[in-house]
């Protein structure tokens, strides 16, 4: 697809390539990706394997594969990638670069579908091979295309947590399969072994499930002396209990054939939190891991702690763990890696609304030494260590999808930064540009709050604009500097809107206390912040039209919604847009994992119902008055659609006007390209009626035939018809 410098359109968007966070072979010559695009002509999506040269900057296309997981380095110049088939099961396929259709082959079949691949070099002749994958309650894997005995669809359960995310729990539970992958002596061809389960009879699920069956891949590391994981407490119930522990399963000469012992439990004294991030240095002889303190908060302040020697895993060391290093350095870390000589440890953490590469020295006798930011030019997607001591990121940020970077040691704590590929070419393809993107800092109710300003790639000084005043989800979340394909702030942009994005409390990335001082708040630090924060737009922003303004959020940002459709603030816009929102408290008592609503409300709600009630939406119904366009999706089990639902009817049984939208087949998040064409046509159709601008439905061909395909009631036109 060739993409002509044009106004940023959500067809442009969704249907662009998307190219995957990269990866350097062995020598630091090529960069392996994957690159998505879908066809709206031809209503289907392809993926491409393709290499960068790091010197001339040339793509080649390696191969054209119908699916493809887990895309990774054999060496300088052989690729291993698992591919899902028809028959429910997984093929592993190596080939060479050069000449990779002729020249692959598989080297094993896997009996189920895995959700993610690692592999550990052992020698010229082997890897460590390990993957992700549902296994049923004797320990085998799960293939989903196996016929079954059953006769109905019913479900029966004992115990909450029956559903999670999109799906409802079975009696099949993420697991974590090992073998060693091994050149054949009689004809130099890659063979995949036979994969053990290595939780199997131990009572443990890993990877932690997060957004979907198969979890996290970062929940678990191999290395050559073993396997490391983290798996929730078999013995707390996970519906109501954040706390998971990190597991070492040891063997000294590792090569993925013979049987691990019993898992080992790290405990860490006072911290009863979710663990996270376990990674084994390069020898794997030591390990780092995140945890955090409390039960049941899952945006709690997560602690770097290493065990120094595996042989020995009760003896760990915390790392920035004095009360004054916490205070230098107020930072949540994401996930670790260890460098290369596994001396330092590289750390991704949240700042200020960029996600951050930081480094930081591994040895609890430098305690003092607290960690070096190194790279905040994007935010960051992924990041590698090489031989040389310098550092491969990938990026994105507001305007570009894509950039891949070279980090250039200068000293032991500072990189000079070098651009190798930028995939919009820094937002040219898209009719975008840095100039576009500002920011802002206001007074809020307790601390100064920060904000994304976009503005249209047409913005004239002297001239006024509508404002699109975007809410983010969470609550514990923030706006970063970040390309996206669904709350893209650029196509709302690029419609003829100036585009302000704060960080009220609760947000991420701007220390730990303004994160956690939502508590008990939902509906009153945040919506002070953001009413200050539309008294500064109007004060400050001259080029700003705040008589035309719309407010726009998701999840956390849906409920906020629905709590300024009840309040003053919700009079100041013409227009709003709820996606997923909260409409009622007690309607929370729905959701899957019972842990947040109970930490964010006080407790449970037949302890203190006060604490739920007090800032629920529905009890300022009667104050309801701007039009609101509702979007809520069947398949939602984390906020259901009920709560969507009683949200339209009140507005419609109010005679506000007001729209429903709603997927069958989606659910928290709007993924797919042609459902995600028609939220945004919806979405900006409704925006635009209200401020003026011209629908999209009007300009583009393809949204207004997707809205008619969409259109079930039109209030316009007899039934009867």
């Amino acid at each position: 697809m060739v993409i002509k410098p044009n106004r940023l359109t959500p067809e442009l968007m969704l249907g662009a390539p998307r190219r995957s966070p990269g990866l350097l072979n062995s020598n630091g010559s090529l960069i392996l990706h994957n690159v998505y695009e879908y066809s709206f002509a031809e209503h289907k999506g392809s993926t491409d394997i393709r290499v960068l040269d790091v010197e001339t900057g040339d793509i080649t296309v390696v191969t054209k594969p119908d699916s493809v997981i887990s895309p990774q380095w054999l060496g300088a110049d052989h690729l291993l990638y698992l591919a899902p088939t028809e028959e429910g099961t997984t093929k592993v396929v190596v080939g060479s670069i050069s000449d990779f259709d002729d020249d692959s082959y598989v080297a094993g079949v896997i009996n189920g579908i895995a959700g993610t691949a690692k592999i550990k070099k052992l020698d010229h002749h082997s890897y460590l091979f390990a993957i992700s994958a549902q296994a049923k309650p004797d320990g085998s894997l799960v293939n989903p295309l196996e016929k079954t005995t059953r006769h109905h669809e019913g479900r029966l359960y004992d115990s909450i947590y029956v559903r999670h995310w999109n799906y409802y729990l079975s009696s099949n539970r993420a697991s974590i399969f090992y073998g060693k992958l091994f050149k054949d002596s009689s004809d130099g061809k890659w063979q995949l072994s036979e994969l053990t389960n290595a939780l199997n009879g131990t009572g443990l699920e890993s990877p932690v499930p997060a957004f979907g069956k198969y979890g996290d891949s970062s929940d678990f590391d191999i290395s050559s002396t073993g396997i490391v994981f983290v798996a929730k407490d078999p013995k707390l119930q996970p519906a109501t209990n954040t706390k998971s522990n990190v597991y070492l399963m040891t063997l000294h000469g590792f090569d993925g054939t013979q049987s691990l012992p019993k898992p080992y439990k790290v405990s860490v004294n006072g911290y009863e939190g979710a663990s996270s991030s376990p990674v084994f240095s390069g020898d794997g002889g030591k390990v780092a891991f995140l945890q955090m303190t409390q039960n049941g908060y899952e945006s709690d302040r997560r602690e770097i702690f290493t065990i120094p020697d595996v042989r020995r895993p009760a003896f760990i060391n915390h790392l920035i763990g004095f009360p004054e290093l916490k205070m230098i350095w107020d930072v949540n870390p994401a996930s670790l890696s260890w460098s290369l000589d596994g001396k330092k440890l590289f750390v991704l953490g949240e700042q200020k609304g960029i996600n951050c590469l930081w480094t930081m020295s591994a040895d609890y006798l430098h305690l003092s030494s607290v960690p070096a930011k190194i790279f905040d030019v994007d935010g960051v997607l992924g990041f590698q260590q090489l031989d040389s001591g310098e550092v491969f990121v990938s990026g994105s940020n507001f305007v570009d999808n894509s950039t891949y970077y070279r980090l250039v040691p200068k000293t032991a704590s500072s990189y000079s930064h070098h651009l190798i590929s930028s995939n919009a070419r820094e937002g040219s393809l898209f009719g975008l540009s840095r100039s576009q993107v500002e920011e802002i800092w206001f007074d809020g109710a307790e601390q100064e709050v920060h904000a994304w300003v976009l503005k249209p790639s047409t913005f004239r000084k002297g001239q006024r604009y509508p404002l699109a005043y975007c809410i983010h989800g969470g609550p514990q979340g923030a706006w970063g500097d970040e390309w996206g394909t669904r709350w893209n702030a650029a196509v709302f942009a690029e419609q003829g809107y100036v585009v302000v994005m704060p960080n009220p409390t609760g947000s991420t990335g701007y220390g730990q206390r303004f994160c956690d001082a939502i508590q008990n708040q939902w509906g009153g630090l945040p919506y002070e912040d953001l009413v200050k924060g539309f008294e500064y737009i109007e004060q400050n922003l001259d080029y700003v039209d705040t008589s035309r303004s719309v407010a726009l959020g998701a999840s956390y940002g849906g409920y906020m919604i629905n709590w300024i459709q009840g309040q003053p603030l919700g009079r100041k816009f013409k227009a709003l847009v709820c996606h997923d929102g909260v409409f009622s408290m007690a309607g929370q008592m729905a959701s899957e994992e019972l842990y947040f609503p109970e930490h964010e409300f006080g407790g449970k709600f037949w302890d203190n119902p006060k604490g739920w009630l007090k800032w629920d939406p529905s009890r300022y119904t009667r104050n309801w008055d701007t039009p609101q366009l509702v979007i809520h999706s069947a398949n939602d089990y984390r906020l259901t659609i009920s709560e969507g639902l009683a949200a339209f009817n009140v507005l419609q049984d109010r005679g506000i006007e007001s729209r429903f939208l709603t997927f069958s087949n989606e659910d928290h998040w709007v993924i797919q390209p042609e459902s995600s064409l028609l939220w945004h046509t919806v979405v900006l159709d409704f925006i635009n009626k209200h401020v003026g601008l011209p629908l999209y439905s009007e300009q583009s061909k393809r949204a207004k035939r997707t809205l008619e395909e969409a259109q079930i009631l039109d209030p316009s036109v007899s039934q009867e018809e």
